[in-house]
């Protein structure tokens, strides 16, 4: 709790913070009227379509702000035709401004959403980038993300199962078992241990918690 520490004493991080407070916090979140997303590409699946694109075409690199920037579009996708006004706020990356890439990668999520469904989405988009000490939702996110990923890369499911009420879709679109696009999870498919891919993979997570949409 010592603010020169810079961890709970600034914000909440599910990965810092002690148990009891961890607990405290998971029990905080499920007072609240709190809905999230998130989407899961596994590590080692992405590693191995980027080893097959170089295979034909050379030249390509390995970007992570692009794969990033996909997961952004396809998560967002269905979200933004349904108020005059979506405000996005984006955990802050390294140093470089990325507000405008993120506001094309919501653009274009909403223009797949027309090709597919025929509806415009005309909200206006704002989008700021910030830390976790500088809007609590952030710090929800952390939470919601660090339980997905124990139950991932953990096989440890006890913290998810806490809080999965509050969660409205997982999209796990390396997990093609039973379908090409990937698997989605929601209060009626959960998200369970042994609904798990064999083997503890390294995940790699974008999430979205909404309290109200404007």
């Amino acid at each position: 709790m010592l603010p020169e520490r810079r961890k709970t004493a600034l914000a909440f991080h599910a990965k810092d913070d002690i148990p009891e407070v961890r607990r405290d916090v998971f029990r905080l979140l499920m007072r609240h009227e709190v809905k999230f997303y998130a989407i899961i590409r596994d590590k080692v699946a992405l590693a191995t379509a980027v080893r097959l694109r170089n295979e034909t075409d050379p030249n390509y690199r390995y970007n992570e702000n692009e794969v990033y920037d996909a997961l952004v579009s396809r998560l967002f996708r269905d979200r933004l035709h349904k108020a005059g006004h979506h405000g996005v706020v984006f955990a802050r990356r390294g140093t470089k401004d990325r507000t405008h890439a993120l506001l094309v990668a919501l653009d274009k999520a909403r223009a797949n959403f027309f090709h597919k469904w025929g509806v415009r989405g005309d909200g206006a988009i704002t989008v700021r980038a910030a830390s976790p000490f500088e809007h609590g939702g952030l710090q929800a996110v952390d939470y919601f993300l660090w339980a997905l990923q124990r139950l991932y890369e953990r096989r440890e499911d006890r913290y998810l199962s806490v809080i999965w009420p509050k969660f409205r879709m997982i999209m796990d679109i390396d997990d093609v078992r039973a379908k090409a696009y990937g698997e989605w999870y929601t209060q009626t498919n959960a998200l369970t241990l042994d609904r798990l891919q064999e083997g503890p993979g390294d995940i790699g997570t974008s999430g979205q918690a909404t309290e109200h949409t404007a």
